[in-house]
């Protein structure tokens, strides 16, 4: 066995050497002397020279168009076999230029984007879809970013209250339809709460110390300050409005607050069904929820509010009142809806607004400009009278059973 090595390895090795270089310096010259095809699609096209104030339809911030193209390559297969689209490139001159015209791609316009690969000498022939190139106006707007209603739940022991501002706007520039069309239809951008921990939402009450302070405000960070518009930029926009750093999304705390007042009772007949009912012959059967005190009945139990601040709930606990909408019996039956109304809702919007513009311990909203924290409180209000409900002392949703029996209107637990 080893006599056979010996030989096979060692008699003649200068010629066994010698054919074996030839036989590598043969396979290199067949390998790079073949010639193949390869399609290659998703090529970027780079527009060069776009004469001033024009633009092209798709044409990108960075310069490349929106579509990319496929194209059908001839040349060395050693080159062809490791060739992707991220090594290629088309430049398309729109020097002198009419305002449309037919692309054309050959040798010279096609570039490669990688040091190592040399195209110039390895692909012979290059076809592809013929595509248009169109000049158009170019145009800046300011195109209005909607800031919809967050999606996801918050973090435990918060109720997301608000976003604000509602609307920003970002400044682009881009081909006139396009422009048009995103200034026309606006864009959307919608925030997951869910992206949002609790910790921070802890730590941001406690540095708080306002006298107000059930409301925490959660900055949106820039990273999240984003817009995807494909036909304007292959990387997301920046929203580059000066407000966009005032954006927030508003917490409250999940706490129970004491009502500690009794709720007046009143009624309302439609006025379609006058002729039926009378409003003033309506009386209400005592029960254990009801009372009169001075003459008006009263829901009278310990009752508390949920999703709404300690200010809100002071300026308003005097000016809430029980309206139960009295029509004849439907086939629902006997049962009558009710509703929490705000007696004068505009006062109670200006006494809150002025209670917290008072209040200088708040950073956040005394930062702001007077007339915008001003429109920011009142938004803020308005979105405490929708959402304010009542709730008995266990956490339980608060929930009545009223009836009409003849004309005795009567109020029960359900």
């Amino acid at each position: 066995m080893r006599e056979l090595l010996h030989r096979l390895f060692f008699q003649n090795w200068q010629r066994k050497a010698i054919s074996a270089a030839l036989a590598v310096i043969i396979w290199f010259s067949v390998n790079h002397s073949l010639t193949t095809s390869k399609t290659i699609g998703n090529v970027p096209v780079r527009i060069i020279n776009v004469p001033v104030g024009r633009t092209v339809d798709g044409l990108q911030s960075n310069g490349l168009l929106s579509k990319r193209i496929t194209l059908s390559l001839v040349g060395n297969k050693a080159l062809l076999d490791d060739l992707t689209p991220n090594d290629l490139e088309v430049v398309i001159d729109a020097q002198n230029k009419s305002d449309e015209w037919i692309a054309s791609v050959n040798k010279k316009n096609l570039i490669s984007l990688n040091p190592e690969i040399d195209i110039s000498k390895s692909i012979f022939r290059i076809s592809h879809q013929s595509f248009m190139v169109r000049l158009t106006k170019l145009v800046s707007e300011k195109i209005p970013v909607l800031i919809t209603r967050p999606i996801g739940e918050p973090p435990r022991d918060y109720q997301f209250l608000d976003i604000w501002p509602y609307q920003l706007n970002l400044s682009v520039s881009g081909p006139e339809e396009i422009i048009k069309q995103l200034k026309a239809k606006g864009v959307k951008l919608t925030f997951n709460l869910n992206h949002i921990s609790k910790g921070s939402l802890d730590e941001l009450a406690s540095a708080r110390h306002a006298g107000h302070g059930d409301v925490v405000s959660f900055y949106v960070p820039d990273g999240w300050k984003q817009i995807q518009l494909p036909s304007l930029s292959e990387a997301p926009l920046e929203i580059n409005d000066p407000q966009a750093q005032a954006l927030r999304i508003d917490f409250v705390r999940s706490n129970l607050l004491p009502l500690e007042k009794p709720i007046p009772i009143s009624f309302f007949v439609p006025r379609e069904y006058s002729h039926l009912i009378k409003a003033d012959a309506l009386k209400i059967a005592s029960s254990k929820l009801i009372e009169t005190i001075d003459g008006v009945p009263c829901l009278t139990p310990k009752l508390c509010a949920k999703g709404v601040s300690l200010p809100f709930l002071k300026t308003v606990k005097e000016m809430l009142e029980l309206v139960v909408v009295v029509t004849p019996k439907d086939e629902l039956g006997n049962v009558l809806e009710w509703s929490i109304q705000f007696i004068n809702p505009r006062t109670l919007e200006d006494r809150y607004v002025s209670l917290i513009m008072s209040d200088n311990s708040d950073d956040e909203v005394r930062n702001l400009q007077p007339a915008v924290r001003e429109e920011y409180l009142r938004n803020r209000f308005r979105n405490y009278m929708n959402r304010f409900q009542l709730y008995w002392p266990d956490d339980k949703r608060f929930e009545l059973k009223v009836e009409l029996k003849k004309e005795t209107v009567v109020v029960d637990a359900p």
